[in-house]
């Protein structure tokens, strides 16, 4: 890897032989470590390379980004090296989102075309919602946090933890809230969009709709849970993963 590759990525599992690389965008306030399980399940047929955003773990001295599109430019930049072999994209929350504005810059600079987006935990980029979590004060953006589940109470409950991570949860709710989708931006790779049957932020009509963002085919597949359904979920959303990957 190169040093602005290695800046951005976390490799946690050595795949040389897997014949597909998966990139995993966290969510809001979240970071590279949330897919070791992920990338441990799945090496070594698939490579699994983890994005680390700024202002958080090993990169917490840094700005975060407050852009979503600009954020989207910077991690494009990050892995148009590492598409010399198929690639593929899983995102949840804001990383859903994140996945899809870096493959229609993928489609459009490289022309290269993802073998699969998975999408979770996130509308359509057409949909629109008013949120204004970033405005909170400090105690709103943990009230927020408890309300989705997550977070550990542990963390949550300590000062010195609040202190490290809520500048970089908060410059990612004001990327992800400020974020407009576009109704006509459409990528050629199919997609798969993973929701919980109870997630305030997503409704199951809301997570139909990436239907019209690409022009391959699209699947949605329904959980039980809320917006963090995934940590319950973790070894079927692994099979479902690997499945698609495998026929992709």
């Amino acid at each position: 890897m190169t040093e602005e590759e290695r800046l951005w990525i976390r490799r946690f599992h050595q795949s040389p032989e897997a014949r597909i690389r998966l990139f995993c965008l966290p969510h809001a306030g979240g970071s590279a470590s949330y897919y070791f399980p992920m990338s441990r399940e799945l090496t070594p047929t698939v490579e699994v390379l983890a994005v680390q955003y700024p202002g958080r773990q090993d990169r917490r001295f840094e700005a975060g980004v407050d852009d979503l599109h600009k954020l989207a430019d910077l991690v494009f930049e990050a892995i148009r090296g590492l598409t010399d072999r198929p690639v593929a994209f899983f995102g949840h929350s804001m990383g859903a989102a994140l996945a899809f504005e870096v493959t229609l810059r993928l489609e459009a600079k490289l022309g290269i075309s993802p073998r699969h987006i998975i999408v979770s935990g996130r509308r359509a980029p057409s949909t629109f919602r008013l949120e204004q979590v970033h405005l909170r004060d400090d105690n709103g953006i943990v009230a927020e946090l408890r309300d989705l589940s997550g977070t550990t109470d542990d963390m949550l409950g300590d000062a010195e933890i609040l202190h490290m991570i809520l500048p970089a949860i908060r410059t990612d709710y004001r990327a992800i809230e400020t974020y407009r989708g576009r109704p006509d931006d459409v990528v050629r790779a199919p997609i798969t969009v993973l929701t919980g049957d109870t997630d305030p932020r997503v409704s199951l009509a809301e997570a139909h709709q990436w239907r019209s963002h690409t022009t391959g085919p699209s699947e949605v597949l329904v959980f039980s849970g809320g917006h963090f359904y995934l940590n319950d979920c973790r070894n079927d959303v692994n099979g479902i993963v690997a499945r698609i990957l495998a026929e992709a």
